[in-house]
């Protein structure tokens, strides 16, 4: 094992990890059109950060083998992770995509995998819920390799890398980097709960219940395709493209508030009272419309009453296997940013009536935008995506999901002390959770300037208070 220094981290090992020999044989995965809408997408980069008062040696030793066995038992049946993405562009580009992209397997594919120490960074810092420097996190996740032309209209795009990282007697991050075309939220999670099941069992069998649907079930107009397909970045997609990067963030910081599962049932019972016609509220919407509605009332307080705009969006992309009668285990992408609304910034920035807004302008779009509608509906909605992809006005989106419990990825020596989607750092989402310590909780990752996100912590706290000090 070779030792390298690479930039802050020493990089103890760089290698790749393939399914068993001739346990996948090739395959190839089609891109739907819930797959398309994500192509240009930046990549989701997320790190798990593990407690592990052990030595490096015991690192390198007991670790690290276990990490690369059960990685590699995993991806025979979670093949894609170790695919490429396969785009088929004409010569010279001329004509653009001579087919519809795909996710490939040949024989010999494989996950790029770095080990290495770091030494500079405060590992009890990064895993706190304070603000930190956003910039502090980016050496901890990988960065997707660079694609390569195979023949003359064949180019693979890399989808999925990994990094695991060593803070020596304190603790462990594995960072993890994939390409958005390859999977959604759901999909990444059951391939992390079987990576985990036979690292902590030493075992390639795993239950039935945790292997992946692979059947392109799900039927649609294939005229959803050519927007997607005609947008001039995918058009010209070859061996040139580049995956959107982490870039250095200037006085931007991250911040993590957990809101109890006891705290949120007084919001939703004052909520009520406020709004009687309301009959349910769900814990999602409470939690978005709280953080939404701080977020504006942070901007208002840094910029003045509009900045540069006087309207606020927010969106959540609703996940379609229930609708559709798929598996839950269904590999690849499932959701659709079907779920959004605007108002006025004046009108969630009033006090606590922006609170209640906020909560009423969620749960109308997600009732709108999920609930009661089947399988057509969905795609007669879906022709409107692109261009409401497109808007821009400060939008808060949400990344990640409360219905997993993010916190289960148990490699064999504890579960995880924090979470974090590093991917909030170049985008206007906020991250949504099920809590550490109860799923019940919901745990809200986001992402902001310095001075704004001082002004956000004093409004939440503020806003927080005056509503549970209330009798009901």
């Amino acid at each position: 094992m070779t030792t390298t220094t690479d930039g802050r981290l020493t990089v103890f090992e760089k290698c790749r990890i393939s399914p068993p020999p001739n346990t996948v044989g090739e395959r190839s995965l089609p891109l739907t059109f819930f797959d398309l809408i994500w192509l240009l997408a930046p990549p989701l980069h997320q790190i798990f950060f593990y407690d592990f008062p052990h030595s490096k040696s015991h690192f390198i030793d007991e670790i690290i083998p276990k990490l690369k066995h059960s990685l590699s038992l995993t991806l025979q049946h979670f093949f894609p992770f170790a695919s490429n993405l396969t785009v088929f562009p004409a010569k010279n580009n001329s004509s653009g995509l001579v087919r519809k992209p795909e996710i490939r397997y040949v024989e010999g594919d494989s996950v790029p995998i770095t080990f290495a120490e770091e030494c500079d960074l405060d590992f009890n810092y990064l895993k706190g819920n304070h603000p930190r420097d956003c910039n502090k996190f980016h050496g901890l996740v990988p960065v997707l390799e660079s694609p390569y032309r195979v023949s003359d209209d064949v180019v693979k795009i890399p989808v999925f890398s990994i990094q695991v990282t060593i803070f020596e007697n304190t603790g462990i991050t594995i960072g993890l980097t994939n390409h958005h075309s390859l999977c959604d939220a759901r999909t990444d999670y059951d391939f992390l709960m079987a990576w985990t099941s036979i690292a902590k069992h030493g075992t390639v069998a795993i239950g039935r219940s945790l292997l992946p649907f692979y059947d392109r079930v799900i039927e649609y107009p294939d005229s959803l395709d050519d927007p997607w397909l005609n947008l001039p970045a995918v058009r010209t997609m070859d061996e040139s493209y580049k995956v959107p990067e982490l870039v250095p963030q200037a006085d931007r910081v991250r911040s993590t508030i957990v809101l109890r599962r006891s705290q949120i049932n007084t919001l939703k019972k004052w909520v009520l009272l406020q709004l009687p016609t309301m009959e349910y509220v769900s814990s999602f919407a409470i939690g978005c419309g709280y953080v939404w509605s701080c977020i504006a009332k942070s901007r208002v307080h840094v910029l003045g009453e509009k900045g540069e705009y006087d309207v606020e969006g927010f969106r959540c992309a609703a996940d379609w296997r229930d609708r559709f009668g798929v598996s839950q285990m269904y590999f690849g992408n499932c959701v659709g940013p079907s779920c959004r609304a605007t108002t006025k910034t004046t009108l969630i920035t009033e006090s606590k009536e922006g609170f209640l807004r906020a909560v009423e302008l969620v749960s109308m779009a997600i009732r709108e935008g999920v609930n009661g509608k089947n399988q057509d509906h969905v795609f007669k909605d879906a022709e409107t995506w692109l261009e409401k992809m497109s808007r821009q006005v400060p939008t808060v989106g949400v990344a990640g999901t409360p219905k997993s419990n993010i916190y289960d990825v148990d490699f064999g020596w504890g579960k995880p002390e924090k979470y974090e989607i590093i991917s909030l750092d170049f985008s206007d989402l906020i991250s949504v959770n099920a809590g550490k310590e109860s799923v019940g909780d919901l745990e809200i990752g986001l992402c902001l300037p310095a001075e704004q996100m001082d002004a956000f912590i004093n409004i939440s706290r503020n806003e927080l208070e005056n509503i549970l000090s209330h009798d009901f």
